[in-house]
Parts: C-alpha cells; structure tokens; sequence
C-alpha cells in the first residue's frame, strides 16, 4: 500500500473514530453548535498551537457534548451575552487515544487525567469542556493565562495582574457556575456539568467523586 494512502486510511480511522465516539461516551453526542451557533469554537487540540505542538483531531473536528452540557453552554452563552461577551470552546469531547497521548506528554494527574486510572478525563465521557471568554465582536480577551498554561497563574482563584483580567474570570466562572458547571481547581478554563455522575456506571462513580473532589471548586 503506498504511503499516502497509508496516511489518508488513517486519518479516515480517526474520523470513523470521532463520529462514531469511545464506548464511555456512546452515541449521544451532539455538536455545540447545532444547540447555540453563536459560540464560538477553535479546538486547540485541531491544530498546532498546544500543549505537543501538533494537530491531535482530524480537520474539520467539531465541538462535541452531551446534549444537556451542550444546552448549558448556551445557557452560559445567554448569561454571558447580557454583558456584551461569549464563550469560546478550544476542548470539548476528546477520544481517549487522544488523551492517552496527552498522559505520554506530561504524567501529571493535576492537569491531565491519567486514561488508564478507570475513569480517565471526563472529557472523554462528554461532560466537560475548556472554554473561555470573547468579547461582542468575538475577539479574544485578556484571561490569567493561555490554554495548557501548567503554572500558578492557571489556578481558578488566580485573578490575575489586573482588575480587568481579574473580571473576565470571575464572569466566566459566574456564567459557568450559573449553567449548572462547576470548575476545576487548577484550571480556570476548564469545567464539568454538576451532574456528573449521572453519565458514569454506578462502578466507577466512587472512584470519580474521590478524584475530582481535591480538584473542583465551588459549584451550583
């Protein structure tokens, strides 16, 4: 078999891969967009500029979700609204090959689920996403840090070096918080729907709990 079709088969296998979703997901994903079009979208992990430096999701990779985190995004996306600023998604559902591939980069469980602890990242079950803020004419604002920033400045309590970052992360927390998700301790661009543990076997939901209760902060 020649080489580039090599590469085309395989980038099909990923593609095959994200339609179809890993077995913790299953099939009721939905895209984002399809519930609040106005949200912006610019999957980190669909190109360079990220934590390996190279693309990880297929061009073309939409923003999925869960149908009900989904519905919460636009509620936040609402709320957000009302002070002339939106959200903007840079992760959403992610394959669990891709995060495997992020545990290789950095074997750090403070930033990166490991996918082999029997619960992995929660992104990969569809109820988390990384999102910040965009200002009305959706240009991107000033927040603590960019995305996969591993230092203290991405800590969710981290204000940042003036009082108008300081406010663009206490509105996304607000907005967050408001739609029913709660944040995480060491990153402030990433949030799970409070009701997680709906979407996960009763087996695993012990494990979960005691794992995400040393990262979380607040909630609705």
């Amino acid at each position: 078999m020649r080489p580039f079709t090599v590469c085309v088969s395989l980038l099909a296998g990923v593609a095959i891969a994200l339609v179809s979703m890993d077995a913790n997901a299953g099939d009721s994903l939905v895209d984002v967009c399809s519930v609040d079009p106005t949200i912006i979208v610019e999957l980190r992990y669909a190109g360079r500029n990220n934590l390996l430096g190279q693309p990880l999701y297929p061009h073309g990779t939409r923003a999925l979700a869960r149908p009900e985190v989904a519905s919460a995004l636009a509620v936040a996306q609402a709320c957000l609204r009302r002070y002339q600023y939106g959200l903007k998604i840079w992760d959403a559902y992610r394959p669990e090959a891709v995060q495997a591939k992020l545990w290789q980069a950095l074997h750090n469980s403070d930033y990166v689920a490991n996918p082999e602890s029997g619960v992995g990242s929660l992104h990969s079950w569809g109820i988390a996403v990384d999102a910040t803020l965009v200002d009305a004419r959706n240009r991107p604002v000033r927040m603590p840090t960019d995305f996969d920033d591993f230092t203290p400045a991405a800590m969710c309590r981290y204000m940042g070096s003036s009082f108008e970052i300081g406010g663009h992360v206490r509105l996304l927390q607000y907005a967050m918080h408001k739609a029913g998700f709660w944040g995480m301790r060491t990153e402030w661009w990433h949030f799970t729907i409070a009701h997680w543990q709906k979407y996960l076997p009763p087996e695993k939901t012990k494990d979960a709990g005691q794992i995400l209760a040393t990262q979380w902060e607040g909630g609705l």
